[in-house]
């Protein structure tokens, strides 16, 4: 009985898996995979005397030229993604995350294993670090549905929100 059962779905897959090997590569038509990235957007600023150790960006300015890194962990808690970028004229920040890996979809997801840290300031009288979205800890990422697209390009974004350093003059007078 359970030869039976064998023979027949022997047959069966022979049956099925027939069509496949007879395609030769012509005949398949060549796709393109569509690349999809995962990139982080935040832009830094620099926080007002007036608003020093608030989340207020009342007065700030934006820093142009400053350095975040994005760190992301795996759900091992190991290191698996670090780089540190550039923000533009702006001080927006456009992170393309090349080369981000996912062990596990779900634990290993941007949204839960990233984080993004002002790390260096060029305003030499703004260099301090501020907490402003616990930019001190690491900011997490938020999904706001927003997607760019192109015929073989698609990249997810994800917002840091905004991320700030302070003055180093007024410092003293605010603590």
């Amino acid at each position: 009985m359970a030869t039976i059962h064998f023979k027949i779905l022997s047959i069966l897959l022979l049956i099925v898996a027939f069509p496949y090997t007879e395609a030769s590569n012509d005949s398949v038509p060549k796709t393109k995979e569509k690349k999809t990235e995962v990139v982080v957007e935040s832009t830094v600023y620099c926080q007002s005397c007036e608003h020093l150790g608030t989340w207020s960006l009342i007065g700030a300015k934006p820093i142009p030229s400053s350095k975040v890194s994005v760190t992301c962990n795996s759900h091992k808690g190991h290191v698996s993604y670090y780089k540190v970028f550039e923000t533009d004229k702006n001080g927006y920040l456009y992170a393309p995350l090349e080369g981000f890996k996912m062990e596990n979809y779900l634990l290993d997801h941007p949204l839960h294993s990233c984080y993004v840290k002002p790390i260096w300031s060029p305003i030499e009288s703004c260099n301090l670090l501020s907490n402003l979205n616990y930019g001190l800890n690491g900011a997490s990422l938020r999904f706001e549905n927003k997607r760019l697209r192109g015929s073989k390009y698609e990249a997810v974004i994800y917002a840091a929100g905004p991320l700030a350093f302070c003055p180093s003059n007024c410092a003293q007078d605010h603590y």
